[in-house]
């Protein structure tokens, strides 16, 4: 094993610690204990601009922005502990798997890359999500999907394996979210909270099992699927189920809804005509 040569200048007012930096065979490996975030991300960046594509972060506790606007299809990342918020913002290609739970703002105006939480996450997931894939094992918290959108080939994907809280896909503007409902830590609670769709314009939601009306924001109409939402729907779940260690079967065993906006202009009547 060889010692890094990273280290940062300290901010005044923090306790900074230089974060030891080894490598094990093909694999770099940071112990991120007691280190400040801006220090972490410093040597994630300084390590994959030397050339390591294998990274793992040990005793990770809350340090945020981890992947931000790294780049790079060929770059993975294994977080070992509990990531904070805003993982994987602005992120570009990598693959990033969280073995433990992950804070607020997963996947913040990501890219490309794909980010794996093993364990449950946090509100607000995958803001201005732009494209990649977002896949949570449990349970995640309110607003997650806002304003996620999609562009000619660049559609966001975000499966979520266990419950939501209210506004699930508020104002979506495209991409596909895909709420499972099995593995949570809340079986006596709703599948999802309320305002389902709230303000949403573009994409689509599939849940499976079942919400009642009311639940529903006024702006989007819940069907049964069809065999083409299914071919479409089938691949994430298989790339889904791999990448959690699920049964394909398993997850198919109950049917799925889904939910599609009636217009992609839900509030034109409260301007004036162009």
């Amino acid at each position: 094993m060889s010692q890094s040569k990273y280290t940062t200048q300290p901010v005044e007012g923090y306790r900074h610690i230089a974060p030891t930096v080894q490598t094990e065979g093909d694999v770099t490996v940071i112990d991120s204990k007691a280190i400040y975030y801006r220090e972490l991300n410093e040597a994630i960046r300084g390590a994959i601009s030397d050339g390591a594509r294998e990274l793992r972060l040990d005793n990770i506790n809350g340090q945020r922005y981890i992947g931000t606007g790294v780049s790079g299809r060929d770059v993975h990342i294994a977080v070992h502990g509990t990531a904070g918020n805003d993982l994987g913002m602005l992120m570009n290609g990598p693959t990033v798997n969280v073995y433990g739970n992950a804070q607020d703002g997963v996947g913040n105006t990501m890219n490309d890359g794909k980010v794996v939480v093993h364990g449950d996450a946090g509100d607000v997931l995958g803001y201005g999500m732009r494209g990649g894939k977002v896949y949570v094992k449990g349970d995640v918290g309110y607003r997650v999907g806002i304003h996620m959108k999609a562009y000619e080939n660049l559609v966001p994907i975000m499966v979520i394996g266990g419950k939501v809280r209210d506004f699930f896909g508020e104002y979506m503007a495209g991409g596909v979210l895909v709420l499972l409902g099995m593995n949570t830590q809340f079986a006596e609670q709703p599948l999802a909270g309320s305002f389902l769709g709230s303000g949403m314009h573009g994409g689509v939601i599939y849940i499976r099992g079942t919400v009642e009306s009311w639940q529903c924001g006024k702006e989007v109409a819940v069907s049964d699927v069809t065999d083409a939402d299914m071919a479409e729907l089938r691949p994430i779940l298989e790339d889904y189920c791999a990448a959690q260690d699920m049964d394909i079967d398993a997850v198919l065993a109950e049917p799925f809804i889904k939910l599609k906006p009636f217009s992609h202009r839900p509030y034109s009547k409260l301007y004036a005509p162009m």
